[in-house]
């Protein structure tokens, strides 16, 4: 007899490509009830989950998934609030395919189990029952923890410790919390309404955050601890540095780093002109240089503020880009293009100091780098002019050293990232942890997520055994 085929999985609607690369409302439209349970239905429930292997925070993925099957839809909710604080935003912006995804059985002869979109499905579903469960809270530990930065590493810290008992205030330096979830993930990718439902989550659960607050300008972390009585700090400050090209004319108007450009977009609402008066160039023809997601969500943001030409330009080929294969697949989708080994050698600008045009020179693959990428080397004589009038350059971020300048009992690497235990998130200054992007440099949500519960943890024993 023949075996029996497993369905194909669910794909998931979507706005048209053609309309959405116009307006910033969300891409995917997410599961109907009934399509998450027929996507649940092909899950194994296998004894020993591999999945879990690739989920930094271990949720317990075959448990949520058949809850799901069953259509006991609050049940899968809770299960995976056991294990994640920030349901709505994995399940969105989680490279699942290569974590939690890559590691499931049903993968090995099919397409595996969406992982990440049956996530997403359970975490909207119970916002729009318009009754979020708030779980029992411990009684006091009379601890007090200031978390510095409210991106995911934070928010999870910030989740973790008030279920145990102890009094988090989340400092932000920004004026609204949710750090890179909300000045670098676009509308369309991450909408503000599903970041800021999770901060609400976090304050009913007891946590405070306080705005417009600068630790390394305002207070110093030692200030913290020994003026203002906070038993210990975490630091998740992110990585907001940006860097640059280093080539001629990228002083010139209308080139910008890919943090200011996204975080005019979506933080300070540029793209709601004239609701917002936020500047930000309205250019024609855009040259994002880079190849990860955010040259992806700053070339698909350019197309919706009104480009006519959003154009990619990264020096190695379409195999090498870091952008997952879902974000380059989306942005060729509304009509971005691709200028692979290109290299930029300089901006050129017109007499009145804008951008008019980008020198290039194309490149072609060598032996692999240190990377493990095949390095791209400058075809000799290729030269050639691109005509754009703005350049998003997107090449990757630092942390910001204001920490570390002003707490010189942290110690850093030479990259400038914090040093702290892989396994504790513990700092070089007792009571003082770290995780995220300041410790890593710019990765993922999950992995920022991951980290912040390991610190969470650390901080827990510190706080109530010394450590």
């Amino acid at each position: 007899m023949a075996k029996k085929q497993r369905p194909p999985r669910t794909p998931m609607p979507e706005q048209d490509p053609k309309v959405r690369a116009r307006n910033f409302d969300e891409v995917p439209l997410g599961y109907t009830p009934e399509m998450a349970q027929r996507e649940a239905s092909r899950c194994l429930k296998c004894k020993k989950p591999a999945c879990r292997k690739g989920c930094p925070v271990e949720v317990f993925i075959p448990d949520f998934i058949a809850e799901i099957e069953a259509g006991n839809f609050q049940r899968a909710v809770d299960i995976l609030k056991k294990k994640n604080s920030l349901p709505a935003v994995c399940g969105r912006v989680c490279p699942q395919e290569n974590q939690c995804e890559a590691y499931c059985i049903v993968g090995k002869k099919s397409e595996p189990v969406a992982i990440g979109r049956l996530e997403r499905f359970a975490a909207d579903w119970e916002r729009a029952q318009g009754d979020v469960k708030i779980p029992e809270i411990p009684p006091k530990t009379g601890k007090r923890v200031a978390v510095v930065g409210s991106g995911p590493a934070g928010l999870t810290v910030a989740g973790d410790l008030v279920l145990k008992g102890h009094d988090v205030t989340v400092f932000e330096a920004l004026h609204k919390p949710g750090g890179v979830l909300v000045y670098g993930i676009p509308e369309f990718r991450l909408p503000k309404a599903i970041v800021q439902a999770e901060v609400d989550y976090l304050k009913k659960l007891g946590v405070k955050v306080v705005t417009n607050f600068v630790v390394g300008k305002m207070r110093t972390v030692e200030e913290l601890i020994q003026e203002d009585g906070f038993d210990a700090v975490f630091v998740g400050a992110g990585a907001g540095l940006p860097k640059f090209m280093g080539i001629p004319g990228e002083n010139l108007n209308g080139v910008y780093s890919a943090n200011e450009y996204l975080t005019r977009s979506n933080l300070m609402k540029a793209y709601r002109f004239p609701e917002y008066d936020t500047p930000i160039v309205r250019a024609k023809r855009v040259a994002i240089l880079g190849g990860g997601n955010v040259a992806m969500d700053a070339a698909r943001t350019a197309l919706r503020l009104g480009a006519e030409r959003s154009i990619i330009v990264y020096r190695r080929g379409r195999d090498e880009m870091p952008a997952r294969a879902e974000e380059i697949h989306h942005a060729e989708e509304e009509g971005v293009e691709f200028q692979l080994l290109t290299n930029p050698v300089r901006v050129i600008g017109d007499d009145n100091g804008w951008v008019r045009a980008l020198e290039c020179i194309r490149m072609e693959l060598g032996e692999p780098d240190e990377s493990g990428r095949r390095r791209p080397v400058p075809v000799e004589g290729s030269e050639f002019e691109l005509d754009v009038d703005a350049v998003v350059v997107a090449i990757g971020n630092a942390p910001n050293p204001l920490i570390p300048s002003t707490t010189p009992a942290i110690q850093t690497s030479r990259w400038g990232t914090i040093q702290a235990d892989e396994a504790t998130g513990a700092t070089t200054m007792v009571g003082v942890y770290a995780g995220g992007d300041v410790v890593t440099g710019a990765a993922t949500v999950i992995l920022a997520m991951g980290a912040g519960r390991k610190a969470a943890d650390a901080i827990h024993d510190y706080l109530t055994k010394g450590g």
